[in-house]
């Protein structure tokens, strides 16, 4: 199948390019100029990199020429105002963008990344945004899936990463009590399902929540880190809610502080899915225990 790929060169697009192009489908990856380095190790037996933006409706509609389906991944979870990137624009607009130049083109399929727990009059914009996105694709015509992952874990990944990082320290700091759930899903799973959507005529028009086999708290994701470096117990430094948010206000302007304000929102509403056997259902996928999987590239 020819298929048109934005935010390929992102960590979770990485993932679904490589799945893609290992099923044997032909794909078109929208690439900002510049941005052609981060490609370069894929498969160019099947993959054309197609300079173009979001917000240039005519390389979108050049770049979508010929392609059967679309798999649209691009999202931001960290707003740059000064720089026009904001989650009404990259997740509204953008995503309005590509469903014009989808339906002009005769697009049959359109395989759409959201977030778990996109909803509206959610308290984040992150959410909110993610929903109105959604809405677009259901009123556009065109066939469609949508996912909504919770976190998504692997090589290269920020947040195990970063949390590996913390739980290094002699103390780990901890917002509240760290009993908020995630359902952290390897990006393996998040690349099975996705290129499976573009041929499944029984998930057409679903939305599917996308999480492992198993919610944790974030004190349990702490912990499960601890013991893959190595770690048998991670020391805890609980940090009240209401002393942490005025800091966040303060420092989320800085690109170093590693949180802002929506990110601490929706972190501590957590984050899991109400029905995790759905998902495995529906698509052939192995459950990946978190801990089986970042023990892979964690150390």
């Amino acid at each position: 199948m020819k298929v048109f790929l934005t935010g390929a060169t992102g960590f979770v697009g990485k993932g679904v390019l490589s799945r893609l192009t290992a099923s044997g489908h032909e794909v078109t990856c929208l690439v900002r100029p510049g941005s052609e380095a981060k490609l370069a190790q894929a498969d160019t037996a099947h993959v054309t990199m197609a300079p173009g933006d979001l917000f240039d409706p005519d390389s979108l509609r050049r770049a979508m020429e010929g392609a059967e389906a679309v798999i649209h991944l691009v999202g931001i979870i960290r707003e740059q105002p000064k720089a026009g990137v904001t989650f009404s624009r990259i997740h509204v607009e953008g995503t309005r963008n590509v469903l014009q130049a989808a339906a002009q083109s005769g697009v049959r399929r359109f395989v759409h990344m959201s977030a778990l727990g996109a909803r509206a009059g959610a308290a984040s914009a992150y959410h909110r945004t993610k929903h109105e996105a959604e809405e677009l694709v259901k009123a556009s015509g065109i066939p469609y899936v949508i996912f909504q992952p919770s976190v998504i874990f692997g090589p290269g990944d920020e947040f195990v990463n970063m949390l590996a990082n913390l739980v290094r320290l002699p103390v780990t700091p901890v917002i509240g009590d760290g009993s908020y759930p995630l359902q952290p899903v390897a990006r393996e799973t998040v690349a099975d399902v996705f290129e499976q959507a573009l041929t499944r005529e029984s998930v057409t028009g679903q939305t599917f929540e996308v999480g492992g086999p198993t919610p944790l708290s974030y004190a349990e994701i702490l912990d499960v880190i601890g013991e893959v470096i190595g770690k048998r117990h991670v020391r805890k430094l609980h940090i009240p809610v209401g002393l942490m948010k005025p800091v966040v206000s303060l420092m989320e302007g800085f690109s170093f502080f590693p949180i802002t304000h929506t990110q601490l929102t929706m972190l501590l509403e957590g984050n899991a899915c109400s029905d995790t056997d759905v998902l495995y259902s529906a698509f052939d996928t192995p459950k990946i225990p978190f801990r089986e999987g970042i023990a892979r590239y964690v150390r």
